[in-house]
């Protein structure tokens, strides 16, 4: 069965979507719209997954902490590899993320920090329910372990206990910068959804850019 993109669409009218690359803002833009508005609040939602409903057969991207060696594996994979499953994660996650959005906000206005492709989206929202946020790609790596969130915290723990520190990390910001590579950056930019870019990591512009989403959210 398919269901229609324009049903889709009207069901997800209360759906605020804020995409992007690395180092943007977009989860700390999305809590800050949710306590000023009183907005359901939705992360990454990769904790929407029924783990019943999946396995490394139909979703061998969202099941790979399942079939992976160890860390030591997954923070020496090549840039490529890395990239391939960031892309068939977003793609497995899609139904099972539009599903979830779709049950959280029939009765209240929901914002959420989504991988939801820019094609899917295109298909299921309006313009003014989608806000990309972009940061230089070397932004995005530079500032990646800046961040003292428990997932930085663990990943950098497994790359030091690697056989060569300084190897694998120069590998894991590698992986970095290909996720947030070139071509995506200039899908996002392209995508004709409001854009905002962030050019500077050092100055605080969080009420301003909170003002612009705000405004172009309607809220």
């Amino acid at each position: 069965m398919q269901i229609n993109n324009l049903l889709l669409k009207h069901y997800l009218k209360n759906v605020m979507f804020i995409n992007g690359t690395s180092y943007a803002g977009k989860s700390t833009m999305v809590k800050m719209l949710a306590d000023k508005y009183g907005l359901v609040h939705c992360g990454e939602n990769y904790d929407c997954v029924p783990k019943n409903l999946i396995s490394p057969k139909t979703h061998p991207n969202l099941c790979y902490f399942q079939t992976m060696g160890d860390w030591q594996e997954f923070v020496n994979r090549t840039p490529q590899e890395y990239n391939d499953w960031i892309i068939g994660t977003q793609r497995e996650l899609v139904e099972f993320e539009i599903m979830h959005l779709i049950s959280v906000s029939q009765t209240q206005k929901t914002v959420v920090d989504t991988n939801i492709p820019i094609d899917v989206l295109r298909e299921v929202a309006s313009y003014n329910q989608v806000a990309i946020m972009l940061s230089p790609q070397s932004m995005s790596v530079k500032k990646f372990f800046d961040r003292d969130d428990s997932d930085k915290i663990f990943l950098k723990g497994e790359i030091m206990k690697a056989d060569n520190p300084e190897k694998t990390m120069q590998n894991f910001l590698n992986c970095m910068a290909e996720v947030n590579n070139k071509k995506a950056y200039e899908e996002f930019a392209s995508s004709g959804f409001f854009t905002l870019v962030r050019e500077d990591a050092e100055k605080d512009t969080k009420s301003e850019i909170l003002n612009a989403l705000s405004k172009h959210f309607g809220l």
